[in-house]
């Protein structure tokens, strides 16, 4: 016999295997293997430390059970369980008692990021961990490009030919970068992960290659280890990653996309895929992309060359005259946004730095209320139905 209680769960399908969490735990309840990454219910005290870290919000999942799941089934979740029903017969005290101590543990476990996050209803399934750390997929580089001009912001376009390897990656996924050699503790390095700047057909149509937006951090391990790499080395993957941030493929969904940096990946991403198949067809999507100046802007050039039938480009810089940032462009552009809010086909994206987040909710609570809408319930009414999406670091 035993009384109900709240276990931590993290879900493998939406986890990135950032390791993020794993690092942040002060007391070392996450741990991982070559495949899942986990929390040990005998040590987790439901700090919540590692709620506000993960960038996808697969840490901020919750069950009520009579026995919590062991590491070794956690290890073989390829998805979450469903919510156990727990009965009088398996738990200690009154059938009334059970039943409070359910409804509170269930409300408690239902709190936090705004509900599970959902992909798009006509998204492609995406392919989840094929590619391990014990068995990775190995690339070769075919080019690595400078995209920004500022020497203090260096931002590199890697491309890596797969060579005859499956690596069925969808657009708005992630693949896990190896760095070679150890730690400081003498262990492998864990994999880095990358947005996947490439369509699902590749960087060039029909070959089996993919791309990367990678900045060159100073004390960045693998960042360093990527932006030096010459054609012809070699890079252990894994992956791919990720089951939410994908893009709808119903062509008349409109998307909204707010980037910061290396954020504009999966734009980049998306606006590729929409134009292959779309061809002059209107693609529906509208971009904000925040960066310092326009020099370090990766796909400046690029960008300025894109018809507005495809993408409605905003290019916002923080560092100007102005000094703009990408929520204060929206509400430049408030009528468009609210639009776009009112439109049942919408769908939101926000990838980039994690200190934009602040300044996107004011303006989308503001401009929602001038729609006689609640921005909080608007959003997590999209965030269940797959239309609103956020990857932040």
């Amino acid at each position: 016999m035993s009384t109900p209680l709240k276990q931590h769960l993290i879900d493998p399908e939406i986890c990135i295997r950032c390791y993020t969490c794993e690092n942040t735990c002060p007391i070392e309840a996450i741990e991982h293997d070559d495949n899942n990454v986990i929390v040990d219910a005998s040590k987790c005290n439901h700090c919540m430390d590692c709620i506000p870290v993960c960038p996808t919000g697969s840490i901020d999942n919750w069950r009520v059970v009579t026995t919590p799941y062991t590491l070794e089934e956690q290890y073989e979740f390829e998805e979450l369980p469903e919510q156990q029903e727990v009965s009088a017969d398996e738990a200690t005290g009154s059938v009334e008692a059970l039943d409070e101590v359910v409804a509170r543990l269930l409300a408690e476990a239902h709190k936090g990021a705004g509900g599970k996050a959902a992909a798009p209803l006509s998204a492609t399934k995406p392919t989840i961990n094929l590619y391990n750390l014990a068995k990775p997929a190995r690339a070769v580089v075919q080019g690595n490009y400078r995209l920004t001009d500022d020497p203090e912001h260096d931002v590199r376009h890697i491309i890596l030919d797969l060579g005859e390897q499956t690596f069925p990656v969808l657009e708005g996924q992630s693949v896990g970068v190896i760095a070679p050699g150890t730690d400081s503790k003498g262990e492998a390095h864990l994999p880095r992960l990358y947005s996947v700047s490439s369509p699902r057909d590749g960087e060039r149509p029909n070959f089996n290659n993919l791309s990367l937006t990678v900045k060159r951090d100073e004390q960045g391990v693998c960042s360093n280890y990527l932006c030096d790499l010459a054609k012809g080395d070699t890079v252990e993957l894994t992956g791919p990653f990720g089951a939410t941030f994908l893009l709808p493929e119903d062509a008349n969904t409109k998307l909204l996309m707010i980037c910061t940096g290396t954020g504009s990946a999966p734009m980049r991403a998306f606006t590729m895929r929409r134009e292959r198949t779309l061809g002059d067809r209107s693609g529906g999507m509208t971009l904000f992309f925040g960066a310092r100046t326009p020099q370090a802007l990766p796909y400046f050039g690029p960008l300025k060359k894109l018809p507005e039938t495809l993408l409605d480009t905003h290019l916002v810089y923080s560092r100007s005259e102005s000094k703009e940032y990408v929520q204060d462009r929206i509400r430049k552009e408030s009528e468009k946004i609210k639009a776009l809010l009112q439109d049942s086909g919408t769908h939101v994206y926000v990838c980039g730095l994690k200190g934009m987040e602040a300044g996107l909710e004011e303006v989308f609570t503001d401009l929602a209320k001038e729609i006689n809408h609640d921005w909080q319930e608007l959003r997590d009414q999209w965030r269940n139905e797959g239309r609103y999406h956020v990857e932040t670091y």
